[in-house]
C-alpha cells in the first residue's frame, strides 16, 4: 500500500474517531433504550448487517485508492438518508430481501476479486446503503431520539468498514489476497443463508 492510501485511511480513521468523540454531544439520550447506544448497537447485532458492512471495507481495500475511501464514505452518508426514510415510515419494498441480497452480492465482488468501474462500485454500495439504512430507521424505538440513534448505527457502520478495510489491506500478500477472497465467500454465503430464511 503506498504512502497517499494509508494516509487516506488515517484520515478516514480519524474522522469516524472524531464522529464518536462527539457523541457526548447526544448525552441526554445515550441512557435510555433508543438513544445513541441502542442505534450503535444495531448494526453490530444482525449479522446480516454486520457482514454486508465489513464487506464494504474488504471491497474497497481490495480495490486500492480511491476506493477504499470513496465506498466506506458513500455507504453510510447514504445509509441515513435511507434511515430517514425509514424513520418517516414511507414504504420501501423487500428490504430484507435486498439485505440479503447485498451481503450476497458484496461478498461476490470480493470472492471474485471484481473490479468494476469505481462509479459502478459507489453506485452498488449506495444502492444496498439505502436499505440498510431504511431497516434501521424503521426499528427506532418510539421513545427514541431519532438523531441520536441515527448518528450510533451510522458511527458503528463506519467502524465496520474500517474493520474491512484492516483485514482487506492483507491483499499486498499472495495469502492474504487468498484470505481476503475467502472471506468474501464466506460473506456470500451468510447472505444466501440469511435469504434462504426468507423464502
Amino acid at each position: 500500500m503506498d504512502h497517499e492510501s494509508r494516509a487516506a485511511v488515517r484520515r478516514l480513521a480519524l474522522v469516524l474517531l472524531f464522529g464518536g468523540a462527539a457523541s457526548p454531544a447526544f448525552a441526554h439520550t445515550i441512557e435510555g433504550a433508543g438513544g445513541f447506544a441502542a442505534g450503535f448497537a444495531h448494526p453490530l447485532l444482525g449479522p446480516d448487517h454486520l457482514v454486508a458492512m465489513v464487506a464494504v471495507g474488504l471491497w474497497g481495500a481490495f480495490l486500492g485508492p480511491p476506493a477504499i475511501v470513496l465506498l466506506p464514505i458513500t455507504f453510510p452518508l447514504v445509509m441515513a438518508l435511507g434511515g430517514v426514510i425509514g424513520i418517516a415510515g414511507l414504504p420501501l419494498p423487500a428490504t430484507e430481501t435486498a439485505i440479503a441480497l447485498s451481503a450476497i452480492v458484496l461478498g461476490l465482488m470480493v470472492a471474485l476479486a471484481a473490479r468494476p468501474p469505481l462509479w459502478l462500485a459507489a453506485l452498488t454500495v449506495g444502492a444496498f446503503a439505502i436499505f440498510h439504512g431504511y431497516a434501521h430507521g424503521r426499528e427506532l424505538p418510539d421513545d427514541a431520539n431519532a438523531v441520536a440513534f441515527a448518528a450510533g448505527f451510522v458511527i458503528a457502520t463506519g467502524l465496520l468498514h474500517l474493520t474491512g478495510i484492516a483485514f482487506g489491506l492483507l491483499t499486498r500478500w499472495p495469502a492474504g489476497r487468498i484470505a481476503v477472497r475467502a472471506a468474501g465467500g464466506g460473506i456470500a454465503l451468510v447472505g444466501i443463508g440469511y435469504l434462504g430464511g426468507l423464502l
